[in-house]
């Protein structure tokens, strides 16, 4: 195995077939690498930058990568990995997000070694064509994927276009004529079916490469922006690193592996792989300066335990007593019910004292001037209603 290929495999999963990838190196000619993505949402999550560091990593070889912006596909909903059909996403928020996600990709991937696709070039396709796609597989294989298998074993409706999905993503493969592939191991059927939809058209099959799948900062499932356990690649630089400090220790190997790789140290304290980590993560979004302020904006706030140096202003509302589950709500885009809870729980303070859950509505006298915290990170300074 060549030092290249050795480089690529290191923290990889699966490269399939055994050897191919090895062997499409050693030809000395630039690669053709694909990254499929349906823009069914606007940002990107650290999870997302597992698989576009190792696409950079072949950018960094002389390899092309093809982003492939599934505009298309994005209409059906990838059914990997789940036990029911996803809700529909309008096409004008799928367009907007694409250009979102597009540019966020480039924080991690080298935009002049990327060439950028949409998927809705080659799907938008005659019906006769989608007949020839339809032909390249079998409802009895399609089924075979766990996923479906689970959802039909429990008599849980899969949609024709669910079906569909596999086989318009394997055509992206044959219209950009992919030489490798890569995605995270719950795509892992996909990838390989890929690879058959290119020897019906001709095309040289792909290889495919699976990346492991990065734990949210719960430690135990897939990062996911629905579950709330992210951290995305455009969020502030303190809360970046107040995110990461949350990871529980036992996440810690599983995030210095696929996000700095670099080997996990089990002797040294807890707390100071964290900082690092967190320091690392921001520093390479936002800048060394910007991730040593946001480490002592987390020291102020969670070692010192005072509030932030500068804190956002916010006008009171017209109006005395002041509803307070209605400002907090109002202020940090929550429910008054989230904000109810909150309070019952102990989540509101006012210059450092928590706030009872009984006290719903107060004076205005008393809330001008004062700090306004809700839960550990999110203050306001609170200033009289503006005159009428």
């Amino acid at each position: 195995m060549t030092d290249s290929a050795a480089h690529l495999l290191r923290n990889a999963v699966q490269a399939l077939p055994d050897g191919r990838l090895a062997g499409q190196l050693a030809e000395g000619r630039p690669l053709r690498v694909k990254l499929g993505v349906d823009p069914t949402t606007p940002d990107i999550h650290l999870g997302h930058t597992v698989v576009l560091r190792k696409l950079r990593e072949f950018q960094d070889l002389g390899h092309t990568v093809v982003l492939i912006l599934g505009d298309y596909t994005a209409r059906v909903g990838d059914p990997s990995g789940r036990s029911a059909t996803r809700p529909a996403v309008s096409g004008e928020e799928i367009d907007a997000n694409a250009e979102t996600y597009q540019r966020q990709a480039f924080t991690v991937l080298d935009e002049t070694k990327t060439e950028v696709r949409r998927n809705g070039e080659w799907l938008d396709m005659p019906m006769e064509e989608l007949f020839r796609l339809a032909r390249t597989s079998t409802i009895a294989q399609l089924l075979a994927r766990e996923d479906f298998a689970n959802r039909y074993a429990a008599n849980t409706p899969i949609s024709v276009l669910e079906l569909l999905y596999p086989l318009l993503q394997g055509y992206d493969s044959v219209a950009i004529r992919a030489d490798v592939e890569l995605g995270g191991t719950d795509q892992t059927f996909n990838l390989l079916l890929a690879r058959e939809i290119q020897v019906a058209y001709d095309v040289p099959p792909q290889s495919i490469l699976t990346m492991p799948i990065l734990p949210g900062t719960d430690g135990a499932q897939k990062m996911s922006k629905s579950l709330g356990n992210y951290v995305g690649v455009t969020e502030a630089p303190e809360e970046m690193f107040g995110k990461v400090m949350r990871v529980p220790d036992a996440a810690m190997p599983d995030w210095y592996a696929l996000l700095l790789d670099e080997p996990f140290d089990p002797g040294r304290p807890a707390v100071e792989s964290k900082r690092s980590l967190a320091r690392a993560i921001a520093a390479r979004f936002h800048g060394e300066e910007a991730a040593l302020a946001a480490e002592a904006h987390f020291d102020r706030l969670h070692v010192e335990r005072r509030a932030p140096a500068a804190i956002e202003g916010a006008d009171l509302p017209a109006g005395d007593p002041v509803f307070l589950p209605g400002l907090v709500g109002d202020l940090f885009g929550l429910s008054r019910s989230e904000a109810r809870r909150l309070q019952a729980q102990g989540g509101i303070k006012l210059d450092g004292e928590v706030v009872g859950p009984d006290d719903l509505e107060l004076p205005a006298g008393r809330l001008e001037g004062a700090v306004l915290q809700v839960g550990k990170r999110r203050f306001r300074r609170l200033r009289a209603a503006p005159q009428a």
